[in-house]
């Protein structure tokens, strides 16, 4: 049987998705969309079936019919003022279709702030910012896309909740080679994240082993402060780290600041016990090393 992928907002974390199904023993066929004809030809050249889509740009009918054609459907198109963009433009097609899987890319923020405390799945969505409120929206209309958490789902939604993300090309190697690193003390302030080929593992086996209405946290199994990520990468690459600036004189850009209003550590246990996921990168550590060790920061 060939098993056919369409991605919305083929990017970074879905890449690795892709690639990994392209190599793998099944049949995979996988279409995604970017925003520029650019991205769409770089789609091209990787193999992949490439189409036009953002919120101004529906797909056009050679996209539709992609879409039609797939079983398993991926979005990591994040919500803007007005929504959901993939939702708004092509929402009702794919909640009359038979896909065998869906799912929607969200993130650990809709937790908001907890002062350090743990969460799980099972942990109150409240975001503390309107990037977080609008992607709760996402994950709800999502999930009613699906007929909602108290009726029999139609359509097979997955709900990922990622914490940072790191991986080739973006981490604290490439970050301190290219002079962009820096060191923000916070007293008590935990980040969780996970290796980008982590996310890829944990979306391979929800498709694998649909649970339509799940929720799950990807991330690592060891939350811990920023600027201890940036002190083991310049340990390996035997430079000096950058000094730790307080955050109350960080001079942080908007964007930047705003993951240090929230401060949680996520737990990772239904990706284990549901999924039967095994990290290959279970903390900053050894995902740190292993890319070093494949040329990061050299």
């Amino acid at each position: 049987m060939v098993w056919r992928l369409f991605v919305f907002g083929l990017g970074y974390s879905a890449g690795a998705l892709a690639r990994r199904l392209l190599l793998c023993d099944q049949d995979w066929i996988v279409a995604g969309t970017r925003r520029s004809e650019q991205g769409v030809a770089a789609l091209a050249s990787a193999g992949i079936d490439g189409h036009r889509f953002d919120a101004g740009t529906p797909l056009d009918e050679a996209g539709r019919a992609a879409l039609a054609a797939a079983t398993h459907i991926l979005s990591s198109v994040p919500p803007g003022e007005s929504g959901d963009p993939v939702l708004a433009a092509h929402g009702d097609v794919i909640a009359a279709s038979a896909f065998d899987w869906i799912g929607y890319l969200s993130t650990t923020g809709v937790y908001g702030n907890t002062g350090g405390a743990w969460v799980d799945e099972t942990s109150p969505v409240r975001p503390s910012g309107r990037r977080g409120e609008r992607r709760a929206a996402a994950e709800r209309d999502w999930l009613e896309l699906g007929g909602g958490p108290s009726s029999s789902l139609r359509a097979p939604v997955h709900i990922f909740r990622i914490a940072g993300i790191y991986g080739p090309g973006r981490n604290a190697l490439a970050q301190l080679r290219a002079g962009t690193a820096r060191r923000t003390e916070k007293p008590g302030h935990m980040f969780s994240r996970i290796h980008v080929e982590d996310i890829a593992t944990a979306l391979a086996s929800s498709m694998a082993r649909p649970n339509p209405g799940a929720i799950y946290n990807l991330c690592d199994d060891r939350p811990a402060p920023g600027p201890d990520v940036v002190a083991l990468a310049a340990d390996l690459m035997g430079v000096e780290p950058p000094p730790l600036v307080p955050f109350e004189e960080a001079e942080l850009q908007p964007m930047a600041a705003s993951f240090y209003a929230d401060n949680r550590r996520v737990r990772n246990d239904r990706i284990k016990t549901e999924l039967g996921v095994r990290l290959a990168f279970p903390d900053y550590e050894a995902g740190l090393r292993a890319l070093f060790e494949a040329g990061e920061g050299r």
